[in-house]
């Protein structure tokens, strides 16, 4: 009978699949080891998205637009909001371009647990792969919806209109990456709580919307009366919309504290979101 030597057993073993130490601390080592499944999802959403559609990656390009004209339209014409001397159609367009971007977070990685809980219980990865496949789709059909906003603010420029870039556009990467923050953030709490209070999903549309009307998006700050302004404030989104119109647009310069305001809060809640979803996503597929 022949003998095994545990030692060489041992050592034909190459990968070992174990629990991180820590309940609350997200496997971001993990997401980068498996950074082709990211690619294969992003691939995966950015087909499926314009799948078995008329117009295709049209849509993409279409939802901000019919959202825009019917602001300008009802809020411009109608209602005669002013928008700081800027176009109307511009102003709505960068307050709608920079809260989709969020708001398409927010809907997106709220059901990240019970949407792909089939895939989580037949095979092993990282569970934060899914919301970082999930962002950077986002970050793509952004992308392309800035494009054509580009386009737009040139030929506002050509005619004439009073668009001012501001030299600190450079930056705004970095703004992008704190809605980004700030929507993960939301998303991943949302996708947590559901796991037991499956009606929160009902409430998140009715949420978001209740959340753009106190977000400077179809009126500008200096519309809005002085005892109501600390509501506003309390946005962090607040500073977001304020920040990219300014970056782009050169109107509405936000205050440095309504910026550091605005990072600060976005970091914390990305924190509570990746901690309350690293300590569910080790549970979750024992309570379904």
């Amino acid at each position: 009978m022949q003998s095994v030597n545990t030692k060489e057993a041992d050592n034909d073993w190459t990968t070992v699949i174990d629990s991180i130490e820590s309940r609350y601390l997200p496997d971001v080592r993990g997401v980068w080891r498996y950074r082709d499944l990211v690619a294969l999802l992003v691939r995966r959403d950015s087909v499926a998205s314009y799948k078995q559609t008329l117009l295709g990656p049209l849509w993409f390009v279409i939802q901000p637009l019919m959202t825009t004209i019917v602001f300008t339209i009802v809020f411009g014409r109608i209602a005669s909001l002013p928008t700081d001397g800027l176009s109307p159609f511009l102003f709505y367009f960068g307050g709608v371009l920079c809260w989709q971007y969020f708001a398409a977070n927010v809907n997106r990685t709220s059901d990240t647990l019970s949407a792909n809980a089939s895939i989580y219980s037949k095979v092993y990865f990282p569970r934060l792969v899914t919301p970082v496949s999930t962002v950077i789709s986002n970050l793509i059909v952004f992308g392309i919806q800035f494009a054509v906003f580009v386009v737009v603010v040139c030929v506002f420029m050509f005619r004439g209109a009073p668009v001012r870039p501001s030299i600190f556009v450079i930056l705004l990467p970095v703004l992008l990456l704190q809605v980004s923050a700030c929507g993960i953030g939301v998303g991943l709490t949302i996708s947590t709580l559901t796991t037991r209070y499956r009606d929160l999903n009902f409430m998140l549309g009715y949420a978001l919307q209740l959340w753009m009307y106190t977000t400077p998006i179809v009126y500008p700050l200096s519309q809005v009366p002085e005892k109501w302004l600390w509501l506003i404030y309390l946005n962090p989104m607040t500073a977001a919309v304020q920040t990219f119109r300014y970056l782009l647009l050169g109107s509405g310069a936000p205050s440095i504290s309504m910026i550091v305001y605005s990072a600060v809060v976005s970091t914390l809640v990305l924190g509570l979101g990746l901690a309350l979803f690293t300590r569910v996503e080790r549970t979750f597929m024992d309570t379904i």
